[in-house]
């Protein structure tokens, strides 16, 4: 594959999944991530001696600048954009009836800010070749899940922007698409009560729960020369999970 990517939130969980599979390809990467330290030299020595070479920069997504400043790095580093991947996300649990308006506002930032304030600027460095923007969504954006308003409204936000980017896109040559998981399972970093993911895991067809590798390998696949004709679309990555009622 080769080529240069940036992973939002690419320091663990999911991005740290995607950045692992697109380094395994050949990608060189850069990780963008927010707080930990800690995490970006973890990841960045569990991506070393792959195919593709992986280093980690800070960067307050919250705010426009924040990812402005990672791609000016990118147009200095590299010249050019292959693939944007937005992992990023914030988790902050609410009931409905308790949520406030900062925090939807806080979860928009993170969700949302990121990739709309990047957008012009991706329009420049993937010119002239087959760019890549794909969104880590959920399955939050679209069901009630308990505790997870903030997030979900800022998913669901998520959800409607890719699809208005795709169609500013779709004449560049570039793609934007989005992928959408529901719990997954993170071995011992796993959240929540072990009965609830012991539940979800038996009502799903394909008789597990979704790791963070399954949502990298279809990033990767949305990622390939093959997938230049799906634009704005959300592709479920849950095993079969939301098909079965209840």
């Amino acid at each position: 594959m080769g080529g240069r990517a940036v992973v939002a939130g690419g320091t663990r969980g999911v991005g740290l999944a995607v950045a692992r599979k697109l380094c395994t390809r050949g990608t060189d990467v850069l990780l963008v991530y927010g707080d930990s330290d800690t995490d970006a030299k973890d990841a960045t020595g569990m991506l070393a001696g792959l195919p593709g070479g992986a280093t980690a920069v800070r960067a307050n997504l919250a705010a426009p600048g924040g990812i402005l400043t990672v791609l000016d790095d990118v147009r200095e580093r590299w010249g050019a954009l292959d693939v944007f991947v937005h992992a990023a996300a914030r988790r902050s649990p609410a009931p409905a009836l308790q949520a406030t308006a900062r925090q939807v506002r806080d979860d928009l930032a993170v969700a949302v800010a990121p990739l709309l304030a990047a957008a012009p600027a991706l329009t420049e460095l993937m010119s002239g070749r087959p760019g890549r923007i794909v969104a880590v969504s959920s399955s939050g954006a679209h069901r009630a899940v308990p505790g997870y308003l903030t997030q979900g409204l800022a998913k669901a936000a998520l959800e409607s922007l890719i699809r208005y980017l795709a169609v500013e896109f779709a004449p560049l040559g570039v793609s934007v698409n989005a992928v959408s998981t529901a719990l997954l399972d993170k071995g011992a970093d796993s959240g929540g009560p072990a009965e609830v993911r012991d539940t979800l895991a038996a009502r799903t067809p394909a008789g597990r729960l979704t790791t963070p590798e399954d949502v990298a390998n279809a990033v990767s696949l949305l990622c390939r020369p093959e997938a230049d004709w799906i634009h704005g679309q959300v592709v479920t990555v849950d095993g079969g999970l939301s098909l079965v009622a209840g």
